[in-house]
């Protein structure tokens, strides 16, 4: 815990500290741990000298990790620019149509210091080039998106710590490239790696089909590529979507799996039994399935934190230590921090970690049944369905209440029948699913892997038909606003508190664990902005109306939900409202909100319209450099506003009174955050 609050005070700060901050931090916190151990007369000074030395240590690790990761950023720009490169891999759809990861040889005339290490595009048209070819494309290339909103997720920090230096998407069909030299080795291999994965994914998807194989592929090898968007649609509503995402589900049931297997196998054989140490024998299989399924899945942050949880419980056992416990977990939660310390701000870690500290207490606090002697099987077998559905539906209760409150603050979303659905899917996806794909990945390259894929994708067809009942029914899915930023950190401790703590004095740590929930939200701007000012959105009662709903959607739907609105999509609310033409939109008698826009940047507004603008509105967004004096208004926000601030929530606080928040002043001057112009 004082790790991972070290960590998160260095991704609080506003600006990056010196690289000498973290050489003193580590030497504190080394001269801590020395005179605990050795000087310290009293535990509560011991453990309070520890403390310390964690949290320095955390926060010095974060430190010296982003200064490891440092890397150039593509600047901001719109010119068009000659991309030659290999394809490292085939990453998630975007909106645009299928995305690549390419490691740049040369992008236009950029200098080779300037060049990003890795870019990602989106394709439009023509083949979809796998793994290890090189290729060249015209591409737009800018730097990682800054946060939707001002104090929304930042994507463009993910971006950082996986070296990814640019986004874009291309202009015309990739071609095939002449590479004048090989890639460094360490890049021919992981693209050899990548290739083989991406060959087991077509393999997959030719077996089983599109809607069928698309999941499986995604389950098996990390490529989400052939999902189809009403599948994931279906999944998200029921509160499955974690399903897609290879993380701690899919390492346990693979490692439990080969664990299982090979234990019983080790029994069954009496001379064996008797001779080899079957446990420990059936841990290291299993550690090394985890770390085969690892390498297999393209080896994604969540997967890499699944596989260390993983590491620790089956290492456990090869030292005759207990798998399952708190200590454990501290353990591989101090191992994901010290490798990824930017871990601690992802959805992803946080998730994950309550949820098992979550079920781990229940383990402990859980009642032993009890085994009777000469029972009738019969009645054995009602007993342990009994046993069995009881702690399925705890598990489940519990670990869905863990991250409930993570998935209201980073995602907006409840699923009413998430908790049904799961208890439902379980036994698919323990006994059918996984096991299927799991041989079927093993089998393939020998022409026998057909079976197993058929078994897994009868079961994913049943996983199917769950997800699409849960997502239709009433109330399925409910849109929940983003509390005050203190009541995460706050909901974390209190899970915590309650995990860690036995007694009755566990249950303190209840009013901080829902304090996501209890606490009041924060009252809705009126007005959002893109980072560009291209979108714009204004909230009208309990929904946003948007100016240009084809434009940046993704963002707007991001803001919309975290504010707890409905975004609408259609044109006919808006023009009810405002009088809006391709280039601009102006505000009618009736308008919530007394806001102008015009987002054309390649051709001056026609003759008049800037007048219409600035005549009917208090607030007027213009994405050229306007003069603000050539509009008298009491906000003028121009295209150089947004180049220094990022995307803006506007607060109306009276007639003519206006407050604006901006990302870049929440978001900090850190070495992710360089797209942002600051002139």
């Amino acid at each position: 815990m004082a790790f991972g609050s070290g960590a998160s005070l260095y991704f609080a700060t506003l600006r990056e500290p010196q690289a000498w901050v973290a050489f003193v931090g580590v030497t504190v916190a080394a001269a801590l741990l020395l005179g605990a151990s050795r000087w310290s007369q009293t535990r509560a000074l011991t453990a309070f000298l520890v403390l310390v030395a964690c949290a320095l240590g955390g926060f010095s690790a974060a430190k010296l990790r982003s200064d490891h990761v440092k890397a150039p950023i593509a600047p901001a720009q719109s010119r068009p620019e000659r991309l030659q490169g290999w394809v490292v891999d085939v990453i998630s759809p975007g909106q645009g149509g299928p995305r690549l990861m390419i490691a740049p040889a040369r992008i236009g005339d950029w200098p080779a210091e300037a060049t990003p290490i890795r870019v990602h595009v989106t394709l439009r048209g023509g083949y979809l080039p796998g793994p290890g070819e090189p290729i060249s494309l015209l591409a737009v290339i800018n730097a990682p998106p800054p946060p939707a909103s001002p104090g929304s997720y930042d994507f463009a920090r993910d971006s950082f710590f996986q070296s990814v230096g640019g986004v874009g998407f291309a202009l015309g069909p990739a071609q095939t490239w002449a590479a004048p030299v090989a890639p460094p080795w360490r890049l021919r291999l992981t693209m050899r790696i990548n290739a083989i994965r991406w060959e087991l994914t077509r393999r997959i998807v030719d077996t089983l089909g599109m809607r069928t194989g698309g999941l499986a592929a995604a389950m098996t090898t990390g490529h989400d590529a052939f999902i189809p968007k009403a599948e994931v649609d279906d999944l998200r509503a029921a509160g499955l979507a974690h399903i897609i995402s290879i993380s701690g589900l899919h390492m346990a049931i693979v490692g439990g799996f080969v664990f299982a297997i090979v234990r019983f196998g080790i029994a069954a054989w009496p001379w064996l039994a008797l001779r080899a140490p079957g446990k420990k024998i059936a841990a290291g299989l299993a550690l090394a399935a985890v770390l085969a399924y690892l390498m297999l899945s393209g080896a994604p942050p969540p997967a890499e934190r699944s596989a260390i949880t993983a590491a620790v419980a089956f290492g456990a056992m090869l030292v005759d230590r207990q798998a399952i416990s708190l200590h454990a977990l501290a353990l591989a939660a101090m191992g994901v921090l010290l490798l990824q310390p930017e871990a601690i701000t992802q959805p992803g870690f946080q998730m994950s970690f309550a949820a098992t500290a979550a079920l781990v207490a229940l383990a402990e606090v859980w009642p032993r049944p009890v085994r009777e002697i000469n029972t009738p099987w019969p009645i054995r077998a009602v007993q342990g369905l009994w046993t069995w559905t009881a702690a399925g539906a705890a598990a489940s209760f519990v670990a869905g209440t863990a991250t409930a409150p993570f998935a209201m603050q980073h995602f907006n979303r409840v699923s009413t029948w998430g908790l049904i659905s799961n208890m439902v899917t379980e036994p698919i996806s323990g006994f059918l699913m996984m096991p299927g794909l799991a041989l079927g990945a093993v089998l393939s390259p020998f022409g026998l892997g057909d079976w197993p894929l058929q078994v897994a994708g009868f079961a994913i067809d049943l996983l199917n038909r769950v997800a699409h009942i849960a997502a239709i029914a009433p109330h399925a899915l409910i849109v929940v606003a983003s509390g005050p930023a203190w009541t995460l950190p706050a909901t974390f401790l209190g899970l915590l508190w309650l995990c860690l703590w036995k007694g009755p004095l566990r249950w303190a740590g209840l009013p901080l664990a829902l304090a996501v929930s209890l606490a009041p939200k924060p009252a809705a701007p009126d007005a959002w902005a893109s980072a560009d000012g291209s979108a714009i959105a204004v909230r009208s009662g309990k929904e946003a109306v948007l100016f240009r709903p084809d434009v940046k959607l993704f963002g707007a739907e991001l803001w919309a939900r975290r504010r707890g609105l409905t975004p609408v999509e259609s044109e006919a609310p808006r023009d009810s409202l405002y009088a809006c033409d391709h280039w601009s939109c102006a505000p009618l008698t009736g308008a919530p909100v007394r806001l102008a826009a015009a987002w054309n940047v390649k051709r001056p507004l026609r003759d008049g319209r800037l007048s219409e603008l600035c005549g009917s509105a208090e607030v007027v967004i213009l994405r050229n450099d306007f003069p603000p004096e050539s509009c008298p208004v009491p906000v003028v926000l121009t295209g150089r506003d947004f180049a220094r601030g990022g995307s803006a929530e506007l607060y109306r606080h009276g007639p003519g009174k206006w407050r604006i928040v901006w990302a870049q002043d929440l978001r900090g001057r850190r070495p992710w955050s360089w797209g942002i112009d600051t002139r």
